[in-house]
């Protein structure tokens, strides 16, 4: 981070030592394995569906064309009213016995799936459900349990369907009345065979389809920080807005109003899906009832937290990567204590590496309590690093606008990536590293600066980081694809 941010932190000391916590075996998240012999990773392709992109006024049957594909709704339009519960500008409304219809198959079948409801305006609650059909909609069967929406904000129903194949979808209102249910969000994992033949995503090259995941449930808001995807008014959206199914290969990063949105943009322009884990929600691995469990992703991205992690949350995220998930660390610089609490990011990660009830430093390095302001050209001479020789570039240099250091425990599996300028490219004095853990990997970089795109939420000071450099989008997109297991 910028020196100039240094100025307006809420400062507090650091605690001499990290805290300790504890938890009984019954509180751990369990080691659940991200796949075995099926893949839930990649998003389906035109998924998440917002409804943004179709146009339907009547109820009466017909066929839109949405940006997953084409769709029939009976009894049931597209609303934009302000009566319509909806992420962004429009999303469904059913009514009678209605339903919304895929028309074409997912080919490679679907895992989980999950459907924002409310009921419309102060219409009485209704119930509805989700249909599965695997020969192209000559017959359905209902997934999962009925649902009743009533509340007039949007709630998340998830669904295991977990078919192979080719599969239709479709939501059907189960209760007959005239009252009307507003649906929006759509989102399906596909369920094809595994092909990588272990416990991790199989590999795939460029866009590939995968699910990233930003936290902005440790205090990523706090002071001047805005380390999300988007926020609108204070309030961080799970599927930032306008929906990502908008974005073409011109769309400005200004399309989402975050720090770290340049980002979010240029991996939707790569084939990929992301989303937002609000204020709030829970960081679990293995809860089928969460539908932002991170089961459900690849990548799991954490940008300079500042409130510590629970035990559950820790068993979680190193579970998630022990079973083949992908964990992005940012930290800060040492004395960034953003909310006041006492701790700052470099604190909070060693805290998860340290004390977590899964394994004591499981990535091979921890984050040393160090403020360093430079640009370093001091790279790793490696012509077949896919981070540093990715699909999106080379890297050759790292500026850190006030950052932490890393340090490699000797013998380990971590690799540093770029030093100090001045450094020996050694165990010290590292700005960034990779590392695996069980079947799943991990980046980290020392300096939230680097990926800050100059624009957030007003009255936010941000800076351009992200264009700062050339260097900076290569090496956080080539590493985002790396953990993702697309390079």
């Amino acid at each position: 981070m910028r020196t100039s941010f240094s100025t307006r932190y809420l400062v507090a000391p650091l605690l001499g030592a990290v805290l300790f916590a504890s938890c009984s075996k019954s509180e751990l998240t369990p080691d659940v394995p991200i796949a075995t012999t099926t893949t839930q990773y990649a998003s389906a392709p035109g998924f998440p569906e917002g409804f943004e992109t179709g146009t339907k006024t009547a109820y009466a049957t017909g066929n839109v064309t949405l940006g997953s594909g084409s769709w029939t709704l009976t009894d049931a339009l597209i609303g934009n009213a302000s009566t319509d519960a909806k992420t962004g500008a429009q999303s469904a409304r059913v009514r009678n016995s209605g339903s919304l219809s895929m028309d074409i198959d997912l080919t490679s079948g679907a895992g989980v799936v999950t459907v924002d409801h409310a009921k419309y305006g102060s219409d009485a609650s209704g119930t509805w459900g989700l249909w599965a059909s695997t020969n192209s909609g000559a017959s359905y069967a209902q997934v999962g349990s009925t649902i009743t929406s009533s509340s007039t904000t949007l709630q998340t129903a998830s669904f295991t369907v977990n078919l192979t194949g080719t599969v239709r979808l479709q939501v059907r209102k189960t209760d007959g009345g005239t009252n009307r249910i507003n649906f929006d969000n759509i989102t399906v994992q596909s369920f094809g065979e595994d092909t990588g033949g272990g416990t991790t995503p199989p590999p795939t090259t460029g866009g590939g389809g995968k699910k990233f995941l930003f936290d902005a449930t440790h205090a990523e808001l706090a002071g001047n920080a805005d380390w999300i995807l988007d926020v609108n008014a204070g309030t961080v959206p799970r599927f930032p807005t306008p929906a990502q199914s908008g974005i073409t290969s011109s769309t400005p990063e200004t399309y989402w109003t975050g720090a770290i949105s340049a980002w979010g943009v240029a991996l939707v322009k790569l084939g990929n899906t992301v989303e937002n884990l609000p204020p709030g929600s829970a960081i679990t691995y293995g809860n089928t009832s969460n539908p932002q469990d991170l089961t459900n992703y690849s990548v799991f991205v954490v940008d300079e937290p500042n409130t510590l992690f629970t035990a559950p949350e820790k068993a979680a995220i190193i579970n998630f990567v022990k079973n083949g998930g992908g964990l992005f660390m940012i930290a800060d610089h040492d004395v960034s204590d953003r909310n006041n609490d006492g701790y700052d990011s470099p604190a909070i990660w060693n805290d998860l590496m340290a004390n977590n009830p899964v394994q004591s430093n499981p990535f091979g390095y921890s984050i040393a309590l160090t403020n360093i302001s430079e640009n370093s050209s001091n790279v790793l001479a490696s012509s077949t690093n896919p981070i540093l020789n990715g699909s999106q570039g080379k890297v050759t240099q790292l500026e850190f606008h006030n950052g932490a250091t890393i340090t490699k425990t000797s013998g380990s599996q971590a690799q540093p990536l770029v030093w100090r300028s001045s450094s020996t490219q050694g165990l010290n004095n590292i700005m960034c590293a990779s590392s695996t853990y069980g079947a799943g990997r991990v980046v980290v970089v020392a300096d939230s600066s680097p990926a800050d795109d100059g624009t957030g939420s007003p009255g936010n000071r941000v800076y351009p980081g992200w264009t700062d450099v050339a260097s900076h989008a290569k090496l956080h997109l080539n590493a985002s694809l790396w953990l993702a297991g697309q390079q």
